[in-house]
């Protein structure tokens, strides 16, 4: 009965929408404790606080909920279908995660693992939680355990049939489920995400120090960048691909089949130019649904400002001035180092 059920649930995981599912044990993720000892120790985290909370239910997820028997892991992608790489040669245009060009994930896995809950109940009882992204559970290991992929060099989950570009969740479950055989690195020799990564965010293969890496500075750091980092950024102005787009395991990516995964036109490649001008209510009327909406408009505005202190392009100093002395004091702070990167090319031209 458990391998039939199994069999219908993976079969309708995917009729629901997701591109894959595997299943492993709460427990089977034990070396997860001294990854991440190591990793709050070394201050990695950087202004992250919540990562050293609950380090015991992020070190073992059979502790989050005991009664738990199954974790069921899935996988949608969401794929692109241009090169992301593209926008960094245009720089009066910011350049967006792929991820964030269109609607939130969260709330589209969200409602696909409840549904997929939903029926696990409804054919063979049992009790379920679920979680994408936003609860101190392990998913990427989770989903090396179930067999989805491996943390490829660059951290992130990397599937043999899915490439890197793929969104995961969990639903817990207290049945007993087949589970699958964990995947094995297959990264081998290649390090070109390593390579890829503008700031040299990784120490060491397998290890990432989020306080210099891309994602982390536009999304998740309060306050100003280090000047030293900041020329470094590029025209990144909400989270980078670079480490993702470089894996070569992406010519078996799959394309996102959910076409609120396609990008936006006006997010592909956005002007500087306009999203500088936004005040608090365009920005949020500008992304509404997108995840770019939780940073708010001064952190949104400040990395839309480092961008445009690198574009090199003069024409932009008028842009930048107008916020020199904004409301918020690192959006000042961006404007003026902005100009001033701009008026030193502009004394260079001269």
């Amino acid at each position: 009965m458990s391998a039939e059920l199994k069999a219908r649930l993976i079969e309708e995981a995917r009729a629901i929408g997701f591109d894959m599912a595997r299943i492993c044990r709460p427990n089977a993720v034990g070396h997860v404790g001294a990854g991440l000892a190591r990793f709050l120790d070394k201050g990695y985290h950087g202004q992250m606080g919540w990562l050293a909370e609950r380090t015991h239910w992020r070190s073992d997820p059979s502790v989050l909920w005991t009664e738990a028997r199954s974790v069921i892991v899935l996988a949608e992608s969401y794929t692109p279908e241009h090169d992301p790489t593209e926008v960094h040669g245009m720089p009066d245009r910011g350049a967006i995660s792929v991820y964030a060009q269109n609607k939130d994930y969260h709330d589209i896995v969200k409602k696909r693992l409840k549904r997929l809950a939903r029926w696990l109940i409804s054919e063979a009882g049992g009790e379920v939680k679920v979680f994408v992204d936003t609860a101190p559970v392990p998913e990427k290991p989770l989903g090396q355990a179930a067999g989805l992929g491996w943390q490829g060099k660059h951290t992130n989950l990397v599937s043999r049939e899915l490439g890197s570009w793929f969104f995961i969740g969990s639903v817990f479950t207290t049945l007993d489920l087949p589970v699958d055989a964990a995947e094995v690195d297959h990264c081998g020799s290649c390090r070109a995400c390593l390579d890829a990564c503008p700031t040299g965010a990784f120490p060491a293969p397998h290890q990432i120090d989020a306080r210099r890496c891309i994602s982390y500075l536009t999304i998740e750091h309060h306050g100003p960048v280090d000047e030293a980092l900041r020329p470094l950024l590029g025209n990144r102005i909400y989270g980078c691909d670079d480490c993702l787009a470089a894996c070569p395991w992406n010519k078996f990516a799959q394309e996102a089949r959910e076409m609120r995964y396609a990008a936006r036109e006006d997010l592909v490649a956005p002007k500087l130019a306009e999203l500088a001008t936004m005040d608090d209510a365009t920005f949020r009327a500008h992304f509404s649904g997108s995840p770019i909406k939780r940073i708010k408009r001064d952190r949104f505005v400040r990395n839309v400002l480092y961008a445009i202190g690198n574009s090199g392009e003069c024409a932009l100093i008028p842009v930048a001035q107008k916020l020199c002395d904004d409301a918020d004091a690192t959006v000042a702070d961006a404007a003026r180092w902005a100009v001033t990167r701009l008026q030193d090319v502009a004394n260079r031209l001269d």
